[in-house]
């Protein structure tokens, strides 16, 4: 679901449908009638106006179909997800504890498709493109279901908690698990800015360092969320730090004695940070391209994923 939403902003399909109609949008337009009256409505929006002027109709049907993907894929998440709960629930598999994460989930879930149409409202206007806030919270909002569901499985799959835990470990990982979380929101930024576009040389950008134009926007703040040198630069800046931290951290505990069940944890948090950042350096010097762009969205889940674990492995017993 979010590999498909990641696509669907790479290839500019999000604002194919201009209306939102949760249970008879369901199917796509069918007959000959049906797509010319879809390509009308989408005619009369500021982005057929001022970038796909001339668009024809096939065009039109490719950038509607992910946009229709990525919407059915989330109803029919949350009807699975509804049915097994009610099922479950009916046959009294469900315990107290667990109830109330199922609920959680499913309204979390709710919130997330109301926010996508929020998100895609913000670019129906004068400027025909969504707000990178919008952009940016739509994708907080599915990580933070999707690490939810990840944390509740671990929860239920741990047949025996680490027996040594120390606290100075246990803060280093949540503390990566916080800056690698700043890291992708900030790539957020950096797609609803389409940024990635921009300074397709690294380390240096435009030649420099820290490059030109990255404070002009006043208020200062502004410059974080609505500059694409600021933008790329913070992006690029955290990830590197991340990539270091993180190669600290596994080190330490690959060092230390006590620590044999984590491990293999570590190595694996060390290898997927390594190819992440790898593979968004790649990804910048050939331009953005879509499937490129895409895996680098998808190792950024897996880094939070086994960042996650990390953190589960770690944590207070």
């Amino acid at each position: 679901m979010i590999l498909l939403g990641g696509v669907t902003r790479l290839t500019d399909s999000g604002l194919s449908m201009v209306r939102w109609e949760p249970i008879s949008g369901v199917l796509p337009p069918i007959s000959a009638n049906q797509w010319q009256q879809e390509f009308d409505h989408y005619r009369e929006y500021p982005e057929y106006q001022k970038i796909n002027k001339g668009m024809s109709l096939e065009a039109f049907k490719t950038i509607f179909y992910f946009e229709w993907a990525h919407r059915v894929l989330g109803r029919t998440i949350g009807l699975v997800f509804a049915l097994g709960f009610f099922w479950l629930w009916y046959k009294r598999y469900l315990t107290r504890r667990m109830t109330p994460h199922l609920v959680a989930m499913f309204l979390l879930g709710g919130l997330q498709g109301l926010l996508g149409w929020y998100m895609v409202k913000s670019g129906l206007v004068n400027n025909p493109d969504v707000s990178q806030y919008r952009l940016t919270a739509h994708l907080g909002t599915a990580i933070l279901v999707f690490l939810y569901m990840l944390w509740v499985v671990f929860a239920l799959l741990e047949r025996k908690p680490p027996q040594i835990v120390s606290p100075v470990f246990r803060r280093a990982v949540i503390g990566l698990g916080i800056l690698s979380s700043v890291t992708v929101l900030s790539g957020g930024f950096v797609a609803g800015l389409k940024a990635g576009h921009a300074f397709n040389t690294f380390p240096l950008m435009a030649g420099k360092l820290i490059p030109p134009g990255y404070v002009v926007l006043t208020p200062a703040w502004r410059n974080f969320f609505e500059n694409i040198p600021t933008v790329q630069f913070n992006h690029r800046l955290l990830a590197i730090a991340t990539l270091l931290l993180t190669l600290i951290f596994v080190f330490r505990v690959l060092r230390h004695p006590k620590f044999q069940a984590q491990r293999l944890i570590a190595v694996f948090l060390g290898l997927a940070v390594v190819g992440q950042v790898t593979l968004g350096i790649t990804t910048l010097l050939f331009h953005v391209p879509v499937v490129l762009a895409a895996v680098h969205q998808g190792m950024a889940i897996l880094v939070l994923s086994v960042m996650l674990y990390a953190v589960f492995r770690f944590r207070r017993v």
